[in-house]
């Protein structure tokens, strides 16, 4: 399975996104109130500025405590990103999650952010286009 594909079986919500201006506890309230591990950081609303994780913002509680909440969160995001094009396969994307150990990627075409896959994502678009090739391997052993 392809990355498009994996895009269009994912519901219509969007992408989440905040400012880089915005604060880490505003992006938390965001993870929270969407029930989602990562948001984009854009300053326009059309650019990939970053990307911040809960794990980021885990990661800095656990150095600092609760004073990392009033912090940008231009001051804890990701700002050296790889992404993935519609064309790339859900392997190829997992390869890419597992070797960089992160769990959400940016699907860009010409420069611009198409969509994002998450981990979940690609191993359900993975474990589709393996049921798909049980069966045609089980109909080509039954003789269908």
């Amino acid at each position: 399975m392809i990355v498009s594909q994996i895009l269009k079986s994912k519901p219509e919500v969007g992408v989440i996104s905040v400012k880089p201006t915005d604060s880490v506890t505003e992006a938390a309230r965001l993870l929270s109130e969407h029930r989602i591990g990562t948001v984009v950081v854009s300053a326009d609303g059309q650019s990939l500025d970053g990307i911040l994780s809960e794990r980021d913002i885990v990661r800095e509680l656990g150095k600092r405590g609760p004073a990392c909440l009033s912090d940008k969160v231009s001051d804890l995001m990701t700002s050296k990103l790889v992404t993935c094009s519609p064309a790339n396969t859900a392997l190829e994307v997992l390869e890419m999650m597992t070797e960089g150990r992160f769990r959400h990627i940016p699907v860009m075409v010409d420069g611009t952010m198409v969509g994002l896959v998450s981990i979940g994502d690609a191993v359900k678009g993975r474990l589709a286009e393996l049921a798909m090739e049980k069966e045609s391997l089980e109909g080509m052993i039954m003789g269908h």
